[in-house]
Parts: structure tokens; C-alpha cells; sequence
């Protein structure tokens, strides 16, 4: 009778080891999946804070300007520099005729 209850008790207690090497090994799968969480975890809140950065740029934008005017002075920037272009051109016409006029009237 003690062999066989012996027996159930190996038998049993292989069961049991079986079982918490089971568990081992799925303590240590949800480890691992506990890490990447927390990098997971990590890089979204340096991306949360990337974002904070830039809403506070915009705001400190907006406070300046509106997206609207900012538009309308880059456009008011470009015709300056149009404008500018073309009123140097004409004074240096200008100025070429007024020599040639010049030059004519020391002649005669």
C-alpha cells in the first residue's frame, strides 16, 4: 500500500512542478509583455510632450498673428518685393535717359 501511495504522490507532485513551470513560463511572457508596455508607454509620452510643445508654439502664434494674416503678410512680402523690382528698373531707365538727355544737350 505504500508503493502505490507513493506512487500517486510522484506522480502527483510531477503533476504540480509541471503546472508551476506552467505558470513560471507564463509569469515570464507577461513580464516581457509588461517591458514592452512601459516602452510603449515611455514613447508616447515623450510624443505627448512633443505635442505640448508645439500647441504651446501655436498658441504663442496665434497670440502674434492668425493663420489668415500671416497668409496675407506673406503675400503683402511678395508684391513689396515685386513693387521693388520694378521701381528700381524704372529709376535705372530713368536715369540712363537723363544721361543720354544730357549727353545730347552738351553736344549741341
Amino acid at each position: 500500500m505504500e508503493q502505490t501511495d507513493n506512487k500517486g504522490w510522484n506522480e502527483y507532485s510531477r503533476l504540480v512542478i509541471s503546472e508551476l513551470e506552467r505558470l513560471n513560463d507564463g509569469i515570464s511572457k507577461l513580464d516581457l509583455e509588461i517591458q514592452y508596455v512601459k516602452r510603449e508607454i515611455a514613447e508616447l509620452k515623450i510624443q505627448e510632450d512633443a505635442v505640448k510643445e508645439l500647441k504651446k508654439w501655436k498658441d504663442n502664434v496665434d497670440d502674434v498673428t492668425s493663420p489668415t494674416q500671416l497668409k496675407d503678410t506673406i503675400k503683402d512680402v511678395s508684391d513689396l518685393k515685386t513693387f521693388k523690382t520694378q521701381a528700381i528698373t524704372v529709376w535705372l531707365v530713368v536715369q540712363v535717359l537723363f544721361g543720354i538727355a544730357l549727353a545730347i544737350i552738351k553736344l549741341l
